[in-house]
């Protein structure tokens, strides 16, 4: 948990004039929600799939800017946590390939890489996270790594093809992904062939957390109860266009752009941007109304999306990604051996790629290939920069997809 996120004291008579304004404004309605609803007994909040779609008519549910057949080899897994969606398709011979999505957007937002991935032999698999899209949430464990791992190595069985053991797959993480895919890849380093960072986090500077995001998302100092309502008030759109990865992101971390704005740009959440579709073959749905549509009908969203960002690998994990860079650098010590047959399982080439945005106001690229550097070493990781915001795999989904396959070739075999 990050330091802030616990026993947080405000200082100065500003700072407690500005809370108890908050406070005033939205107790009243929290705690008229609390009371209508009672004390759940239930160990997860169920997704729209089953608080929604029973009540639709199947031209309806088409017509939801997230379908739940929206990807290709759909299916739903039980498990103790709640029900799991998860998405998998592509030739059965192919390189396996896993997505891991971001904080808020369900996966349905790297549908689209997943697609030029299997346009060129891959297999591809992706899945909601608990508390995203049609994918439950378990409201009696925090939203931490251990979580993260069960719900990963639960998607992985559920498939009727080997996806663990030795060399099973790529592993790719988008932004919250990019966090999660270090630590566990460090677990399971023989399993995962190679490992690519987009906009990822775990390495945030937690200079970057604004005070309101300190307040909201700290424990111990508010009721959950009350906290929860001022996220949901905070995070629910007011207008048809205005929730995207990119703002609810910011919530983890902000730096303010230069005063000269990237135009319709998801790095300044642009009218443009706010209107593009979050997977093409859908034109007609946008990355809003899909972030909209979750945060208006998926009870359990808030709870996953505060747990996350108090527990989650997100900030300045420099002890995890140094124990990886040790891995990694083994790996490549290991590839100069000429009994390749001895060689070790896992992180091929022994580098990771990170794949940047160079208008992201949430991954600031010359503090993560700093940072980078100093725990993985200059021989541990490439990176590429590309002329776009935090949300690049929606809005650069081919060019994202083929600097991955450029540098499975090179690193992979």
């Amino acid at each position: 948990m990050p330091v802030w996120a616990s026993n947080l004291r405000p200082s100065g008579a500003g700072s407690y004039m500005i809370l108890g304004t908050a406070l005033g404004v939205t107790a009243g309605l929290a705690l008229g929600t609390i009371i209508r609803s009672g004390p759940s007994k239930k160990q997860y909040i169920e997704s729209p799939r089953a608080s929604q779609l029973p009540r639709l008519t199947k031209e309806e549910i088409q017509q939801l800017p997230y379908p739940p057949d929206a990807l290709p080899g759909g299916r739903d897994v039980d498990t103790p946590y709640g029900r799991l969606k998860v998405f998998e398709w592509g030739p059965e011979n192919g390189e396996k390939v896993l997505l891991l999505h971001g904080i808020s957007t369900p996966c349905l937002s790297l549908g689209d890489v997943g697609d030029a991935l299997v346009s060129n032999g891959y297999r591809v698999m992706t899945f909601d996270f608990f508390g995203r899209g049609y994918s439950d949430t378990p409201t009696d464990i925090p939203f931490d790594m251990r979580l993260y791992t069960t719900q990963i190595l639960l998607a992985l069985a559920s498939s009727q093809l080997p996806w663990t053991g030795n060399d099973g797959f790529h592993l790719v993480g988008y932004s919250l992904g990019g966090g999660l895919a270090i630590p566990f890849a460090r677990s399971f380093s023989h399993m995962v062939r190679s490992v690519i960072c987009i906009a990822g986090g775990g390495l945030i500077r937690s200079q970057h957390v604004s005070w309101s995001s300190k307040v909201l998302y700290s424990t111990g100092i508010f009721p959950e109860w009350v906290l929860e309502a001022l996220v949901r008030r905070r995070l629910r759109p007011v207008r048809k266009s205005a929730t995207t990865e990119t703002s609810l992101a910011t919530e983890v971390a902000y730096v303010k752009p230069p005063k000269k704005k990237h135009k319709n740009s998801d790095a300044n959440g642009g009218d443009g941007w706010d209107d593009a579709p979050l997977l093409s073959k859908r034109p007609g749905h946008t990355v809003s109304s899909v972030m909209s549509w979750q945060l208006l009908n998926h009870e359990g969203f808030i709870p996953a999306f505060m747990s996350s960002i108090r527990h989650a690998p997100i900030y300045e994990q420099r002890r995890e990604w140094l124990a990886f860079g040790e891995l990694l650098a083994e790996r490549r010590r290991d590839a100069e051996w000429e009994e390749a047959g001895d060689r070790l399982p896992g992180l091929k080439g022994g580098r990771i790629l990170l794949v940047i945005g160079a208008k992201d106001p949430v991954i600031v690229k010359e503090e993560l290939i700093h940072d980078a550097t100093a725990v993985l070493g200059e021989d541990g990781f490439e990176a590429v920069v590309l002329n776009c915001g935090h949300e690049l795999v929606m809005t650069n989904s081919a060019e994202v997809a083929n600097v991955m396959m450029n540098f499975w070739k090179r690193t992979c075999g």
